[in-house]
Order: structure tokens, then sequence, then C-alpha cells
């Protein structure tokens, strides 16, 4: 049997019949779909939309899953971004389609595309393009290459898209929608997927088998690690003196949290966290030394400093984790990576674990049963976590005036929310601060996207993971974190959170430009140029404060705003948020001079060999000093005899 469709309503069709099962739980992939309609997208996407909302309403009866929902977004990078924030909160169990216009509404998407591939979290873009049949190119908003008509705009998706197709004709549709199921759904290999759209292919007929539009499980294993490789890793961790575990994202989406403090426990071995693996082990646990690397704790960078033995579990190892290949610095260390993907579990010459993290996590624990840290290092990790708390305790307290500092800000919004809430941020000054001072109570109450740490997901990405929040009934309220830089990236999103009736609490701090930047900038000898808002004088960008006015702005975009003057009326603002019922913005000043507390680590910016500058020539020096610091880590993972010889007893010498 067949049934007639356009190509477009095929995929909205197709898509609403795609269902994800892990450990028994099945759900729907997609949650819906976003679009801002053009020329490229309208009479194809944009009318399969409608035909099946339509056909909603005049069925007026509940059913287990209905039509694909559309939801309407202002900006092409921020539906991406919202899909993502939805995805991650999801544990990349669900997701958005995105469907855009042909030309700039399809590029603007390319941005959100990184961001997807780089953080490793599904989407599915629907990007509009231009006529297959080539009947009257070159049409409106068509990129032409002089060396091929088969190239548009939409080629630029390819590097950043795990999975990239084009549907010139209808009968390659059904192969690209499975090919795109087949990547989203696999932890390994999810990203952004890109399926272009040719206009008059999208709003073309054609006769479909049944079977494309049945309900179809895409089933998510929980791979075990392989036998062999199990044993070379627990060799590894069993001679170990001095071993530290690296909690990555893969723990949190794995849902492995409770599996890794089972192991902790059992262990003793202290656990430190990148951005996107914070909230792996609750804050206060005595094993959870907190975030590590470039953005770390002194504690967490103390223990990586003298680490043995690393347990990379689920993470990527960016250059913020490992400082640039400073942090871990005992010449001695060996890697023991457990990941899903092949290609981040082989980093760092490290001895490989390709599984899912739990399960991985559980043959761990099975196999190093009976064996634990020595009690002196368990307590001298919990020594050290205390000590970095204290530091935090100070830092929200520290009384700055007339302005507060970031971190005390950071510090009330963290005490008057409740454990399950969640904080989303995303560049800037804010991520840093975070990752060392928040202290995470759920192992979905952080949402930082540092992998791409793009200026203006802020928004857009609280709106995603709300949506999730709102879906599977959870009790959660969504913080948006958001430096004056960020916000005027995107903010547009707020208008969209009214239009949807969902409540974020947005605490948009105002300090008059690049706060990050303009750190960095002095440290690198650059005098924080062309990093603060200011009128142009004639010596340049250097006059007084601009009269930029965000909180007027949002309050344009329909969101409730109160202005705080000082920490006492923050926290006011904060309760008056929490009581309501609809998207409040909070702006506060914060004085960007006053710095975090920092732990000693370091980040490879390259400064300027040659200039004329005393800062630059000053900052030179101290860069290649700390260039004398990193690592290669090329120390090829030993084999098991080799290591039961290096780690052996000294024999007794005799009488």
């Amino acid at each position: 049997m067949t049934v007639r469709l356009t190509v477009a309503q095929a995929v909205v069709r197709f898509l609403e019949q795609q269902y994800v099962e892990r450990d028994g739980r099945q759900n729907a992939f997609f949650a819906g779909c976003w679009g801002i309609f053009g020329h490229g997208n309208v009479a194809g996407v944009g009318q399969a939309l409608l035909e099946r909302e339509v056909a909603e309403r005049e069925r007026a009866v509940a059913t287990d899953k209905p039509g694909l929902r559309y939801h309407q977004a202002r900006n092409e990078q921020a539906m991406v971004h919202a899909a993502v924030g939805y995805a991650r909160m999801r544990n990349r169990m669900a997701t958005f389609a995105c469907s855009s216009s042909v030309g700039p509404g399809a590029t603007n998407m390319v941005t959100g595309a990184a961001l997807a591939t780089v953080n490793r979290l599904p989407v599915l873009l629907l990007p509009g393009d231009v006529f297959a049949t080539r009947v009257a190119n070159p049409v409106l908003q068509e990129l032409e290459d002089p060396t091929s008509l088969d190239v548009s705009a939409n080629d630029v998706f390819k590097p950043v898209s795990r999975y990239w197709d084009r549907i010139n004709r209808p009968e390659q549709l059904p192969a690209a929608l499975l090919a795109a199921m087949r990547v989203l759904t696999d932890p390994a290999e999810t990203g952004a997927v890109t399926l272009a759209l040719p206009q008059d292919v999208q709003a073309e007929a054609h006769d479909w088998p049944d079977d494309l539009f049945a309900r179809r499980v895409w089933h998510v294993a929980r791979q075990p690690a392989e036998e062999a490789a199990l044993a070379r890793a627990l060799d590894v961790v069993r001679a170990s003196r001095r071993p530290l575990i690296v909690a990555g994202g893969g723990v949190v989406y794995a849902e492995a949290t409770d599996a890794l403090l089972g192991f902790v426990e059992q262990t003793g071995i202290p656990v430190a966290e990148t951005q996107a693996g914070k909230g792996s082990l609750v804050y206060d646990h005595p094993q959870s030394v907190g975030a590590i690397g470039s953005t770390g704790t002194s504690a967490a960078n103390r223990l990586a400093a003298e680490a043995d033995v690393v347990i990379g579990i689920g993470t990527r190892y960016s250059d913020f984790t490992t400082a640039s290949r400073t942090v871990f610095a005992n010449p001695g260390v060996r890697f023991v990576n457990l990941n899903v993907a092949s290609f981040d579990a082989h980093k760092l010459s490290a001895t490989a674990l390709v599984a899912d993290a739990r399960a991985g996590i559980e043959q761990l624990a099975a196999g190093l049963d009976g064996w634990s840290v020595d009690p002196s290092y368990a307590e001298q990790a919990s020594t050290l976590a205390q000590q970095w708390d204290e530091t935090v305790q100070q830092a929200y307290g520290a009384g700055h005036r007339p302005l507060p500092s970031q971190s005390e800000v950071i510090g009330v919004v963290n005490r008057l929310s409740r454990p399950r809430d969640v904080v989303v941020c995303a560049a800037g000054s804010m991520p840093g601060d975070l990752h060392k001072l928040w202290r995470t109570r759920d192992p979905k109450g952080y949402h930082v996207e540092y992998g791409f740490s793009c200026m203006g997901y802020e928004i857009a990405g609280g709106l995603g993971v709300k949506m999730a929040v709102e879906q599977t009934g959870d009790d959660r309220d969504v913080f948006v974190l958001v430096g004056d830089g960020s916000y005027l990236m995107m903010a547009q999103e707020l208008v969209t959170a009214v239009a949807e009736g969902i409540k974020l609490i947005v605490v948009l701090v105002q300090n008059h430009g690049f706060a990050s930047i303009g750190a960095l900038s002095e440290s690198l000898g650059s005098q924080r140029f062309g990093t603060a808002y200011r009128y142009r004088t004639a010596s340049g960008l250097d006059g007084d404060v601009l009269p930029v006015d965000l909180a007027a702005n949002a309050a344009s975009l329909g969101a409730e705003v109160i202005r705080a003057d000082d920490l006492a009326g923050f926290e006011k603002a904060v309760v008056a948020a929490q009581e309501s019922v609809t998207t409040t913005v909070i702006q506060v000043e914060t004085d960007p001079l006053v710095p975090a507390p920092d732990s000693p680590a370091w980040w490879d910016v390259p400064v300027a060999e040659v200039s004329t500058l005393q800062s630059t020539q000053t900052a030179r020096t101290a860069y290649l000093a700390a260039k004398e610091t990193q690592r290669p880590h090329l120390k090829p993972p030993p084999d098991g005899e080799a290591l039961r010889h290096t780690h052996s007893e000294p024999e007794e010498e005799g009488p």
C-alpha cells in the first residue's frame, strides 16, 4: 500500500513516528519542529506542519502522541540553540527539528549546527534549498558558484554536521531519513544532522510505501567494554596510588551518576568535573573535588598535578579541562578513558574502554571489588575539597561595595534556588566563575554550554531547557545567567518565551563590556583593548559608559523586569521572580574588575612574539615560561605484564 504526499508532508509524518528506547523506557524522539518561514520552506515544510495541526484540531480526540507541534522562533540560530538545550536536558533521548528558508535563513543555523556537533548533542536541521530543477536560477538569495551549479549555501553545513544530505529527488528521501535517525540516536555519532530540502522538491508529490510511516523504535544500547580492554584498564587502576576521576558530560547523558557514586564510595577515588560533567557527584560529597582545569578549583588541580592515573569518564578532554595539557603534571601519569566514542576514548595515549558510561563504571566496580585507595589519600582529597568550599563561601559573602562582585550574585542565586533548579549559561566570565563556584546539588541542575561557548546561547538554550522540564512534568525553575555582552548578541527569544507561556528567570549582569575577554586581554598584554562599551573619543573607544538600558529592552520584548540596585535588592528580586508565573528579567550591575577566586592553572592563548608594548613583552615572557610546562602525553598504554613488572614490590635482600 502507498500514500500520496508531498516530500515535506512525508518528512513530517515520518518524524512523528520515530521513538527511542533505553533501559525499557520509550518516548517520542521529536518534541516538535521549530521554524521560521520564507520562500524556501513556507509552501513545503510550513504547509505540511499546518496540515498536521489542522488535522489534530479537527480530530479533537486525545492521542498518546499528537502531531509534530510547530514552534515559532525569532532567530534561526536561536531555534537550534533551543533544540540543543532541550536535547541536553533530555540526556540526548529527545530533540527538535528546525526548519528554515533558503539563503540567510539557512546559514543563520550554521552556528547552532556547530554548537550541537561540538557538544555531541542531536538536532535535525531542515534548511530550504534552491530549486533542484534549476528552472529559474538564480533564485532570490541563491549563492552562485561558477565552478558548480550543484553548490548552494547549504554546503557550508557539511563540516559542522555529523550527517549531511541533499534531497534532489523524492526517491532519495527514505534512505536519507533512516540514515539521519541512525546518527541522531547513536550516542557515539550524534550531533547536528542536516537534510537540505530544495524548495521545489519539498512541494513535489510522491507515492510512499506505508512502511515508511510505521512506528519505528530506535534502541540505545548500553555497550559494555571489551573484556581484554577492561583487564588492561583494571591493571592500570590497581597499580595506581593517586588516581583521579575526571567526570565529563557522558556521565550525565548516560544517567550514570548513581553508578559513579557507588564506584567512588567503593574505591575512594576522588572526582573532578568538566563543565558538561558538573553535577556528576553532588558538591558536598567527601570525594567531590569540583571543577578541573583552567577554570578549576585548587582541590581538583592539586590532585590532578600529582595523579599517577587519570580515569576520564565521558570527557573529550578540551583544552580547558587539561589546562592546555599542563594540569596533569606527574611525569609518569597514565590515562584510562571510558567513553562511548572511540575517538574520545583513545585521547592522551590512554588505555581505552569504548563503552557506555554506566555499563563501563559497573564493570570497573566489579573488577575492583576489594580494592580502594589508601585512606590518607581519600582524606587529603576531602580536606582539599573542604578548603575550597570555604573559599567559595568567602566569595559568596565578600561584601564588595558600591557594586557587588559577580561571585556574590552567583552566591545569591545558588542560595535561593532549590536543589533541582537549573542554572544556564554559555559565554563570558560567568561560565568560569560558575564552574568553580556553583554548588551543584542535582545531575541536571547545571547547564553551561562550554563546548562552543556561544555568546547568545543563554536565553534560547534556557528556553529549550524549560520546555524539557515542562514536557516531562518536572518541577524546576530555570535560571539563565547572562552578561550584557551575550545578551546583546541574542535576546529576542524572550519574545518566544512570552508567546509560549514559558517562565524563565533571567539574571542579566550589566558590567558594560566583555568582562572575560577584558581580563584575558590584560593578562596577554593587550590592555583590555576593545572590550569595554564606551563612547568614542579622539583617542578611541575610551569615553564614558554608554547609556544603554537593557532592562528597558527586555521590557519591550514582553518580559517582566526588575532592576536591582544592590545585593539586597537583588535578593528580593530573585524571590519575586520565583513567585512570578511569567518570564522575569533581573538586571544587576556588578564590578567587572573584581575577580572570582582562582587556582593556578593555565590556558594556552598565544602572545605576540614581537611588540613595541612593554605590557605585551612582559606577557610573552610569562607565556613562554608556561609553555615549558605543557606535556604531549604520548606515553603508550602499557600491556598487563609490563605494568605488573613496573609496579612490583622490591624483593627483600638476603642476609
